[in-house]
């Protein structure tokens, strides 16, 4: 005689609730329930990967959370969205200057006004004060550093007229000159502090180098080669072990004229990345290595206010500048920066743009 087993349907009640005397093992396939007839159940399950719905927004929803609001029928989420706003004119219109710091505490140096000048500017955040001038004036020239402890260095004092490497530095009051770059160029960028910075790219008597320099707060010494050329590049970076650099002028005669080329640094070579969004050149970069924001530039003959942000892995095209312009200076981080100066196209700029990232939330559609 095989085993007795006892029906399901003997188990239920007349009020229609299971008869709690007889054991039941088992697990009942879901497939087998009605949804009407769980008027009892007191707990649910999860659903793997659904959206929640409430009533309300959550008081205080993470970047990335998303929900659906039952009382307004939205499905939202948080997420951040940065702007640019306006900020205090530089005192003097220029471009193709250098500039370092953060959004409060930035530092402007040298550049054209259309002439060139070794006028140096800071900002607190508000408004931009003359200080004292570099002792010698310069455009296309490269910085690193911070509003009280910058370096300057290469440039030019006319077109075809290059400063041999002529190097600076800031102590917050005024500026010294200190040891020369090995290879004298302008149109490069700087990344780092004023003891530990780069010089990347440039050109020399027109020809876009792919030389870089490490700076140790006492010289210069000549490191490992970009992939590609970068001339009026965009730049980020901490110090002389971490950099990006990334957009720029290709070789004269090239076609196109620019690129949308990232080079990532790790303190020996230089490795290819993804590429930017919009190809260009005499763009503004700031942040660090896994954490940039490119913005403005010139895409010939078109002048930008294209905003680019850089994860670590690749490029998202955010909100342009108020103003297309080139030849600009940028100076803070991807969520607190300053764009200052630069041309558009052939007139100079004196105003500034602060860009700031905030958290809120959207509704999708």
């Amino acid at each position: 005689m095989g085993a007795r087993t006892r029906g399901l349907a003997n188990n239920v009640l007349s009020s229609g609730k299971l008869d709690a005397t007889d054991a039941i093992s088992g697990t009942i396939a879901a497939g087998n329930i009605a949804n009407a007839s769980l008027t009892s159940a007191t707990t649910y399950g999860s659903i793997t990967g659904g959206v929640p719905a409430v009533a309300s927004d959550p008081p205080s929803p993470a970047e990335g959370d998303i929900w659906y609001n039952t009382t307004t029928g939205a499905l939202r989420f948080r997420a951040q969205a940065g702007a640019w706003s306006s900020g205090g004119s530089l005192n003097s219109i220029k471009g193709n200057h250098a500039g370092v710091g953060t959004q409060t505490a930035a530092l402007a140096f040298g550049g054209t006004t259309p002439g060139t000048t070794a006028q140096t500017e800071t900002y607190d955040g508000t408004s931009w004060t003359e200080v004292n001038d570099l002792n010698t004036a310069r455009y296309a020239l490269m910085g690193a550093g911070t509003q009280t402890a910058g370096l300057a260095f290469g440039g030019r004092t006319a077109p075809d007229a290059y400063l041999g490497g002529v190097t600076e530095s800031w102590n917050g009051t005024s500026w010294t000159e200190v040891n020369n770059l090995n290879s004298g160029r302008a149109s490069g960028v700087g990344a780092g502090t004023q003891t530990s910075a780069l010089s990347i790219g440039g050109d020399d008597s027109g020809d876009v180098l792919v030389l870089t320099e490490s700076w140790n707060g006492t010289s210069w010494t000549e490191v490992g080669d970009q992939n590609s050329r970068h001339g009026n590049a965009g730049s980020a970076g901490v110090d002389n072990t971490s950099a990006l650099v990334f957009g720029g002028n290709n070789p004269p005669g090239a076609s196109p004229p620019h690129n949308a080329l990232t080079e990532s640094w790790n303190g020996t070579s230089w490795t290819e990345i993804n590429d930017m969004n919009t190809a260009r050149a005499n763009l503004a970069g700031v942040g660090t290595q896994t954490a940039a924001l490119g913005f403005g530039g010139q895409d010939s003959p078109t002048f930008t206010g294209a905003t680019e942000n850089w994860d670590g892995t690749s490029w998202t095209e955010l909100a342009d500048l108020s103003t297309a312009r080139a030849y600009l200076q940028g100076a803070g981080t991807t969520t607190s920066a300053l764009g200052f100066g630069g041309q558009n196209p052939s007139v100079y700029l004196s105003t500034t743009e602060e860009w700031t990232v905030a958290e809120s939330n959207f509704t999708v559609g």
